[in-house]
């Protein structure tokens, strides 16, 4: 948990010190409850304004400069405990996790390990996550796939990642991103929300996100896209209340729930 902290509070500093070395950025506020209700449903429907080359390659510059080298908040040691890590984490938080990873971990970080420590140990450890009855098995099922049909390492193909128990396109583009640095996204429900909320990337599924992240973001950011974008929706554009007047690229976004001010003001929220 010390860890976890340790990664939160960075990413934080970060994003403050890079609003702080733009003084001269708009800032914004947001707008009545209603409205953004209104804002939300527009952008459901795929109806904002789209964005320039331009305004997409200074949203990512902009997330360059707050946070250079993003990484996955999952604890992991190998592109095995990675796997096993994304795995667990579906429908569940990644603090969740990381709770209760150590101690699997230090039984089984390779796949035979995994594989002789059996269903029934695995489900005993992971029993804080959501659905781990489901996840117990396809864990010691991936496990064993990984020793017979991989010699007992992580592909690095797609196919062949996709094809293991409970692995779906998701986190195959995870552990090509993060285990062997493919230039993937993997489009979770954070992203998916980024991406419809601010018209940077509209679709009806986090395959037509991931489709359209992949054609519009610059070649040269498309490496840490996945992370930088996540995190904008983990810490600041969030659900249910975005912090539109601490986002760093809320003068780009298209979503008519805030109100930008002028360069360099502060105001406080409507609701």
């Amino acid at each position: 948990m010390a860890r976890k902290k340790t990664i939160k509070t960075s990413v934080k500093q970060r994003l403050r010190a890079a609003r702080k070395g733009k003084g001269k950025r708009k800032a914004a506020r947001l707008k009545p409850v209603k409205a953004r209700a209104k804002a939300d449903a527009k952008a459901a429907k795929g109806a904002l304004p789209q964005w320039t080359k331009a305004e997409i390659e200074e949203a990512f510059r902009r997330f360059a400069a707050a946070n250079p080298e993003p990484n996955t908040e999952l604890q992991h040691t190998s592109p095995f405990t990675l796997l096993v890590s994304v795995v667990l984490s579906a429908q569940a938080t990644d603090a969740g996790v990381n709770k209760a990873t150590p101690a699997l971990f230090a039984l089984a970080d390779t796949p035979e390990k995994m594989a002789r420590l059996g269903e029934a140990k695995v489900r005993d450890l992971i029993k804080t996550i959501g659905l781990f009855r489901t996840k117990a098995k396809n864990v010691i099922a991936l496990s064993r796939d990984l020793v017979e049909k991989h010699g007992g390492q992580v592909p690095r193909d797609r196919e062949a990642l996709q094809a293991l128990p409970g692995v779906g396109r998701k986190t195959a583009n995870v552990v090509l991103n993060v285990a062997f640095g493919e230039p993937t996204i993997a489009v979770d429900t954070h992203i998916f929300r980024v991406g419809n909320r601010t018209g940077l990337a509209v679709g009806k599924t986090p395959h037509d996100v991931e489709l359209k992240l992949m054609d519009v973001v610059p070649e040269k950011y498309l490496l840490h896209a996945h992370h930088w974008l996540i995190l904008h929706g983990r810490y600041t554009c969030v659900a249910r209340r975005p912090l539109c007047e601490k986002c760093i690229i809320a003068d780009l976004c298209k979503w008519p729930g805030k109100t930008v001010n002028a360069a360099g003001s502060e105001s406080a929220n409507s609701e």
